[in-house]
C-alpha cells in the first residue's frame, strides 16, 4: 500500500497545520443520503478525542441500535488505523477491511493524505459520507430523532449561533489548541501555542465559573466538543 506516512505532518514553520476532512455529504430528508435504521456505520478510535465526541452522542440520543460502530485499534501505525481479526474488539463487523485507508481508497484509488477518524459509512452505497466530526455530531443530534425515544436536543434552534460561536473558539485555541502546541517543531511557535491555550481555557473557566454548561442551562454540543479535550 503506497501511501503518505500517517502521522499528522508540520507546515515550514514549525507551526501544525491540521489537514481538512475532504468528505462533507450530509444525511438529510433532502439528500441521497436519508436518514434510516440501521442504513449508516460509524468507524471510531477510542483514542481520538474527534470520534469521541460522536460516541458521545450516540450514547445521549440512545442511538446504539440506529448507528452501528466498529474501532480501529488505538495505536496507529504508519500505514493508519488498522483492524485486527475477528473476535477482537477492533474488527471491522462491516466490510472486514484490515486498514480503514481501504474505505479511503475506495473513495478515491488514488488517495494518499492521512487517513482519520471518525468515518461515518452507508452501508447501501458502500461509501464514505462524511469524515468530519463536527457535521456528524449535528446529523445524530438532528436526523434520527424518529428512530429514538431521547427528547434530548443537543443543538437547539434558537441557540445556534451561540453555539456556533463557542464552538468555533474552542476548536481553534482548545481542540485544535493542545494539537498545535503538541506538533510545534520551533520553540517559538510552541510557546505562542501553549499562550493562546491557557488564556483560552482560562476564558473558558471563567465562563463557567456561576453555571454548570457553556451554552444553555442544560447540555448542547459545546460542552461536548470541549469535554473530550480536556478529559485527555
Amino acid at each position: 500500500m503506497n501511501i503518505t506516512s500517517q502521522f499528522p505532518r508540520e507546515s515550514i514553520n514549525g507551526a501544525f497545520k491540521r489537514q481538512k476532512s475532504i468528505y462533507r455529504e450530509l444525511i438529510s430528508s433532502n439528500s441521497i443520503y436519508k436518514p434510516e435504521k440501521q442504513r449508516y456505520h460509524l468507524y471510531l478510535s477510542h483514542a481520538c478525542p474527534w470520534a469521541h465526541r460522536t460516541l458521545i452522542v450516540i450514547a445521549l440520543k440512545n442511538l446504539e441500535s440506529v448507528v452501528s460502530t466498529s474501532f480501529v485499534h488505538p495505536i496507529r501505525d504508519n500505514k493508519g488505523w488498522n483492524f485486527e481479526s475477528q473476535n477482537s474488539l477492533y474488527y471491522d463487523i462491516i466490510n472486514g477491511f484490515s486498514y480503514l485507508m481501504e474505505a479511503y481508497k475506495i473513495m478515491d484509488s488514488q488517495y494518499d493524505m492521512r487517513v482519520t477518524v471518525p468515518v461515518l459509512w452507508d452501508k447501501q452505497t458502500e461509501q464514505i459520507v462524511n469524515n468530519e466530526s463536527s457535521d456528524i455530531i449535528i446529523m445524530l443530534n438532528n436526523e434520527f430523532n424518529q428512530f429514538t425515544n431521547s427528547k434530548l436536543d443537543l443543538y437547539p434552534e434558537e441557540k445556534r449561533t451561540e453555539i456556533n460561536e463557542i464552538n468555533q473558539y474552542i476548536y481553534t485555541n482548545i481542540n485544535n489548541g493542545v494539537y498545535k502546541c503538541g506538533f510545534a517543531t520551533s520553540q517559538k511557535i510552541y510557546d505562542s501555542e501553549v499562550d493562546n491555550l491557557f488564556t483560552a481555557l482560562n476564558k473558558i473557566e471563567l465562563r463557567l465559573k456561576d453555571r454548570k454548561y457553556l451554552v444553555s442551562d442544560s447540555i448542547t454540543l459545546s460542552d461536548i466538543r470541549l469535554f473530550v479535550t480536556l478529559i485527555r
